[in-house]
């Protein structure tokens, strides 16, 4: 059981709850029951003061798209800020752009981060808008400027963009706990592979059960 500290001083972060990352798109880049966190990102935005939310924002002429499948997830596309191949996903004005139903709009959020416009840059974490971490989207700021010490995170991929920004926020001093019951990852392998690395930089989880988030709230 964790106890969090005073709600003042608790966010809860919405990582990429999009369409285009669930079934509900699957043409795009569909994560296994990905269309069904959002009661849960819902319930952990009950225990926080504050709800942060982003979204992938990308051109359908990135020089990252592929239409091969065989080049999915692969690396070799030139440019500092873009590491692999994919295929097009979460274009602005489709409906894989729209977060997952049951969520607020974008403008309900106390702060929102979109990423990715830029045509050769494909950010994961939501932090910063460049893979060296130089250029902050503000999120670091913005918390620290409300006093915020935890953060609970959840969304889509675990193996990937939240991964990148549970990392971020532990990287930027917050104690980070991630909802299990609130994320899904792409594949098992990665997802678990992801799951150690952000538990040895000292972020902690939450098991499968939301019941567990409320009572570490009220404990």
């Amino acid at each position: 059981m964790i106890q969090l500290p005073p709600r003042a001083q608790v966010a809860s972060f919405d990582v990429d709850a999009q369409k285009t990352f669930s079934p509900l798109c699957p043409n795009e880049l569909p994560v296994p029951e990905g269309d069904r966190i959002g009661p849960e990102l819902n319930r952990q935005a009950g225990l926080a003061s504050w709800r942060l939310g982003s979204k992938d924002a990308h051109t359908p002429r990135a020089v990252w798209v592929t239409e091969d499948p065989e080049l999915i997830g692969q690396p070799g596309v030139p440019g500092a800020n873009v590491e692999e191949h994919w295929p097009v996903h979460a274009v602005p004005g489709t409906p894989g752009f729209e977060l997952l139903p049951g969520l607020p709009h974008p403008a309900e959020y106390d702060f929102f981060v979109w990423k990715g416009v830029e045509p050769d840059m494909h950010p994961y974490g939501a932090c910063y808008h460049d893979l060296a971490e130089q250029r902050s989207t503000g999120v670091i700021e913005w918390l620290e400027a409300r006093d915020v010490v935890c953060v609970l995170v959840g969304g889509l991929a675990t193996d990937y963009c939240v991964r990148a920004t549970a990392l971020q926020l532990r990287g930027a001093g917050f104690d980070v706990i991630l909802n299990l019951a609130a994320c899904r990852g792409i594949a098992a392998s990665s997802t678990n592979a992801a799951l150690d690395e952000m538990r040895a930089a000292g972020i902690r989880t939450i098991p499968d059960s939301s019941a567990l988030l409320a009572a570490a709230g009220t404990d």
